[in-house]
């Protein structure tokens, strides 16, 4: 018990060494000195709180917050010292925000809780004890030999040991880890993969040393050392040997492994780690707005005890007849009693602080949140994939961003590649009906006849074909017989059923080119790898694999060729590639790379190195050496792949096309009209770069580009940096791009950041290429923390983007082709780029006026609500005396003005979302947190203030000296008095938001007359009744009394009218005088909406004929523009919607 507690605390961790020592079988040495190793049991755990620590861990966590820690310091100074109002005015609405919190954090644990037990007890089967045991997950130990059926997922990290195929191979998808969808090729051990049987495993020795568990899905280093007959053999295990937790077995009947990793420690469980946490600048602003109304207490609180002390230096004030002072009270400490004041006048403002703020902005976060999910317009029909939200905490900052930072490949473009064009030996070719033909030539061959294609142009075709890592998936044909081409069968199955399943989407294009001309790759199966070369058939041998890496950007293979010779093939990045040969048409192949880059082609160098048999010798033994290494595998492989990557003769390029996807080019530029930057992040060469750049939109045809490319010191990039600053000064007319390497990045951020942003500011659009992973990021930091602040978002699609995704203030995943990643990593998440007009321009838009408003509203409301209790004081000679019974202290947040600000925040559209997303423009009326500046502050501030003092003297002049207001000529007492001003304030806040309110739906109606309807029934039943609970009943019959009054009825009408009068005459005066651009658009979207809600509610034939009246609200000589995007009132109105009329272009 006492090691578990040190292992949760984290001074007792499982394990020391460097390497872990496992125990197949965990058959441990019998002799006495062996102390084995503690390894965590197979439980995930991705719950916050148990049952033990959720009361005191959850209330530390809330306590954190000031508000909650302010309002819990003033619960406790009500109940230790004698204070104006009771301990439940701050301990209820308290107690309420802290289980409100308590419940939402403790129902989404125990969500999280049932789904560890779920993964905890799924049963699986270990051997043990010579035979097969079902036992539950989360039994497993390191050490146990686990055995997996096709189609199950993998209970714990394992090394494959053996399988049902005679090779010992499995094939897996890592859907679930990285969202790859292909197939791949794990490999077991020749010595192990004879043990298919239990009694086989059980009599299996062998020991498996390894690191111990990181978090890297790609990288696993060990050794597994097997006795047979007394002799050890030892065997490298890498990645390809590693069943990952959470991968699922295909295409494999069983296979047996030895557990690695188990529960936390495993690499799927160490990928959850926490994402720095975001706050956004709405979030910053309440926090300093909460500091600055904290500063306005402190005075209140203090000048109402210096005025209390200064009013009772007269002794007929200090101590009045009827109110004599006792001996205690004479000899008490003056320090002590001010304090004591100064606590007391401290609870009676303490409701300036709105508690329930926290509460209603968490509240309008995660239901809001729902709306991104629910949006039709943002739902992929293809992939059947709709937008979803990671953290709702951001939704605000949508409507912020000011830079845009956008990966290119599967982000702009579709990451589905088409083969083009390629280059061999020096001549151009094109594909052309599943022939190669030469630059300049025609296809005139007759239909059925393939050219022979012989010498460098065969050879490159099956480097094409070999070198690879892509699998095979064959669908067994309904008949084998009868006919057909006696070839065109391998192994039984037909090629012309063949699916290729690739990790890249390059691979695959490139194979299935090399399929569709003629050199068909047709099997791989363990170290053999075949090809038909135009219907006749060759077997090579897979000698070596030399995987492909960010750092050299190439990946080869080692054949043996059917004629017993060995032969390296390459391919790779030209930059990686071309430094490394030595023969053939090197120059014509760099300018056929750089033509087809220019075209927008993704290009790849293919070359080719023949080893005699005594260089091959030297490289396997090379690679052996490398591949057995423990310690810093991954350098001597670096320098074993360098070292074999050498000398090489140059075959050839090939050209693929990524497509755009659709509206990419429209998205930029609405948001290029919002007012927001976009850049451009690529690992891709610039030329291919900046011709995607220009056909998306990004760079216009009349942009001025500049360059800063290829520095190759800081004095050349400072020199540069100045001549493109004096370019855009003198020619500031024209718009200018910028495109910059990787590079030449490193060397302007290092010593010439301020010129280099200078540089950048004055840029239109920037395009960033041959950009490593972690440069993006670093760039995206740079304007992060840039003096001006812009709130900054990164959108990506792949593993490569997670860090700048990360880094930047709002992180958006693309639904892509290169797994899920950059999904999990992410805010937010869409299916496709043209998505982000949409979320940012209307979603963004609606997120930041609604909080803004409630934020503002509700500092204004408190205002209202504590100003006339501190008016209150200067009548009652700073006596401490209460304005408000403590029951509508309590409840005045809670009940009576909580509800319409929160539908308000849910439902609230200044403008209808097509007039938003057609005006990109109204993007910038909110951007700079204009909605929650200090001026607007400051108005709101104001405005409570007038209205406080409005209700308060307002009030009192009404009911000022020798003022009769009852029929019978009783007079009002002080109850009555605070009644009346705390029911003019709960009617006036109320229509103050309706005032606010554009977008009025059955829920604004039913909240908004509901809440003033409840506070008058609540206030008949509380004073109608004698409760027996409470020791005193000030409020017993005041409200009636109060409404038998006309003269109160009157008051109450005037005063509202007085509060609310100038608002409306601002308002009228400002949207006809000087409107705002988004006033003028509202005017167009109120058109928009009745047409939208009056053609939903039509049948679909009726609704078509009513399309065409809606042109009529068109101003005149202005013409349509874009297709209004579908309606999603209903599905009538979605299906009619797409013949809606035009938007007005600008």
């Amino acid at each position: 018990m006492l090691r578990w507690i040190r292992q949760q605390l984290g001074v007792d961790p499982p394990h020391q060494s460097d390497t872990r020592t496992i125990y197949v079988a965990n058959r441990f040495p019998q002799n006495g000195h062996y102390v084995p190793q503690r390894f965590a049991d197979n439980r995930i755990i991705s719950s916050k709180y148990t049952i033990w620590n959720f009361v005191p861990k959850n209330l530390f966590e809330q306590f954190r917050r000031i508000a909650n820690f302010y309002f819990l310091i003033i619960f406790l100074v009500q109940l230790m010292i004698d204070t104006p109002t009771s301990p439940v005015t701050s301990g209820l609405p308290l107690f309420f925000v802290i289980t409100v919190t308590a419940i939402k954090q403790g129902y989404e644990d125990w969500l999280r809780h049932k789904a560890d037990n779920e993964v905890n007890g799924a049963p699986v089967f270990v051997v043990r004890s010579g035979s097969l045991v079902q036992t539950r997950s989360k039994n497993i130990r390191v050490g146990d030999i686990v055995r997996v059926a096709k189609d199950e997922t993998f209970p714990a990290d394992l090394a494959l040991l053996s399988s049902d195929r005679a090779d010992g191979t499995c094939h897996i998808t890592t859907a679930s880890l990285d969202g790859e969808t292909n197939l791949k090729t794990h490999y077991s051990v020749a010595e192990t993969s004879v043990c298919q049987s239990v009694s086989q495993l059980e009599a299996l020795q062998a020991v498996v040393e390894c690191q111990q568990p990181d978090a890297d899905l790609y990288r696993f280093v060990g050794r597994i050392t097997v006795t047979q007959d007394e002799e050890e053999i030892v065997r490298p295990l890498g990645q390809e040997s590693l069943l990952l937790r959470g991968a699922r077995l295909k295409n494999t009947k069983e296979i047996f492994g030895v557990a690695i990793y188990t529960g936390m420690e495993s690499k799927m469980a160490l990928n959850y780690k926490c994402k720095s946490q975001k706050r956004s600048a709405v979030e910053k602003s309440m926090n300093t707005f909460l500091i600055i109304y904290l500063g306005i207490l402190l005075f209140e609180a203090i000048l109402s005890t210096i005025l209390k002390y200064a009013w009772q230096a007269e002794n007929k004030w200090d101590e009045p007849f009827y109110n004599q002072k006792t001996e205690q009270e004479r000899n008490s400490s003056p320090i002590l009693k001010f304090i004591s004041d100064f606590l007391a006048f401290l609870v009676l403002y303490n409701f300036i602080i709105p508690i329930s703020l926290y509460v209603t902005v968490e509240m309008q976060k995660f239901l809001g949140s729902f709306f991104i999910g629910w949006d039709l317009d943002l739902y992929h029909e293809e992939s059947d994939q709709k937008a979803q939200v990671n953290t709702s905490d951001l939704n605000e900052e949508l409507g912020q961003v000011e830079y845009v930072f956008t990966d290119k490949t599967g982000t702009l473009t579709e990451n589905e590649m088409h083969f083009r064009e390629c280059s061999i030996n020096g001549v151009k070719y094109r594909e052309v009906n599943g022939k190669l033909v030469p630059e300049g030539m025609n296809d005139d061959s007759p239909d059925g006849c393939t050219p022979q294609l012989i010498g460098e142009e065969l050879l490159f075709l099956k480097a094409v074909s070999l070198c690879h890592t892509v699998q095979i998936s064959y669908d067994q044909p309904d008949d084998l017989g009868g006919g057909g081409d006696p070839f065109s069968h391998a192994n039984g199955f037909s090629s012309n059923n063949m699916e290729y399943y690739a990790s890249s989407p390059d691979e695959k294009a490139l194979v299935e080119a090399a399929k569709r001309i003629g050199v068909a790759f047709t099997r791989c199966s363990g170290e053999t790898m075949e090809i038909r070369t135009f219907g006749k058939s060759e077997k090579y041998k897979l000698l070596h694999l030399l995987e492909f890496d960010a750092d050299r950007r190439r990946m080869s293979v080692i054949l043996q060729t059917p004629s017993g010779g060995k032969v390296l093939f390459t391919k790779g990045a030209e930059s990686a590639v071309l430094p490394f040969t030595t023969s053939g048409e090197i120059e014509k192949t760099r300018l056929h790379v750089d033509e087809f880059a220019l075209k927008g082609l993704r290009t790849l160098v293919v070359a080719c190195r023949h080893f005699s048999p005594e260089e091959y010798a030297d490289v396997d033994k090379h690679l052996s050496t490398a591949r057995t290494a423990l310690q810093q595998r991954e350098e001597k492989l670096q320098e074993a792949f360098n070292y074999i990557e050498r000398d090489l003769q140059l075959l050839g390029a090939t050209g693929v096309e990524d497509k755009l996807q659709d509206k990419v080019q429209e998205t930029i530029e609405a948001l290029r009209l919002a007012g927001i930057k976009v850049w451009v992040l690529t690992g891709d060469k610039h030329e291919t770069a900046v011709s995607v750049s220009l056909s998306c939109g990004h760079f216009h045809r009349t942009m001025n580009i500049l360059e800063l490319l290829q520095q190759r010191s800081d004095n050349d990039c400072a020199e540069q940096l100045r001549r493109l600053a004096r370019r855009i000064n003198e020619d500031h007319v024209i718009q200018h791009g910028l495109v910059v390497d990787g590079a030449s990045l490193s060397l302007a951020l290092r010593e010439h950041e301020k010129l280099f942003m200078e540089v950048c500011k004055n840029c239109s659009a920037v395009l960033c290429c041959r950009m490593a992973p972690l440069q993006k990021a670093k760039v995206v930091r740079l304007w992060k923390t840039s003096p001006e602040k812009p709130i900054t978002l990164a959108i990506g699609d792949g593993a490569n983007d997670v860090s700048m995704i990360q880094e930047a203030h709002v992180g958006i995943g693309i639904m892509g082709k290169e797994g899920r990643q950059a999904v999990r990593n992410s805010d937010y998440a869409i299916a496709r780029f043209k998505f982000l007009a949409k979320l940012l321009l209307v979603h963004g838009h609606f997120y930041y006026i609604r909080i803004a408003t409630l934020v503002q509203y509700f500092f204004y409301k408190n205002v209202c609500f504590i100003t006339p209790q501190f008016l209150y004081q200067f009548f009652c000679l700073f006596s401490q005396q209460t304005l408000y019974d403590s029951v509508y202290l309590t409840l005045y947040n809670i009940c009576f003005t909580s509800l319409p600000i929160l539908v308000y925040s849910l439902f609230e559209q200044l403008v209808h979302p097509h007039v938003l997303q057609n005006k990109p423009g109204l993007y910038r009326d909110i951007s700079k947190n204009s909605l929650l500046s200090f001026r607007t502050f400051l108005y709101w501030t104001l405005l409570g203030f007038c209205h406080a003092f409005i209700f308060f003297f307002g009030s009192y002049i009404l009911m000022g000296e020798d003022t009769s207001l009852m029929g019978n000529g009783q007079m009002f007492g002080n109850w009555t008095f605070g009644t009346l001003v705390f029911t003019v304030m709960v009617i006036t806040v109320t229509l103050k938001l309706a005032l606010e309110t554009h977008f009025w739906t059955w829920m604004n109606h039913f909240v908004t007359w509901g809440s003033i309807a409840f506070y008058f029934i609540f206030s008949l039943f509380y004073g109608g009744i004698i409760w027996p609970f409470l020791h005193t009943q000030d409020m017993y019959f005041v409200f009636v009394q109060l409404l038998s009054s006309g003269s109160a009825w009157f008051a109450i009408i005037i005063i509202i009218i007085t509060c609310l009068f100038p608002d409306v005459v601002k308002k009228v005066f400002y949207r006809h005088l000087q409107p705002t651009s988004t006033q003028k658009s509202q005017m167009y979207s109120n058109h928009v909406a009745i047409g939208d809600d009056f053609i939903a509610l039509q049948p679909l034939s009726r609704a078509k004929s009513q399309l065409g009246k809606i042109s009529l609200y068109r101003p005149p000589r202005r013409r349509p523009s874009a297709v209004w995007s579908p309606c999603a009132a209903t599905n009538t109105g979605r299906a009619a919607a797409p013949a809606w009329p035009a938007s007005w272009s600008r």
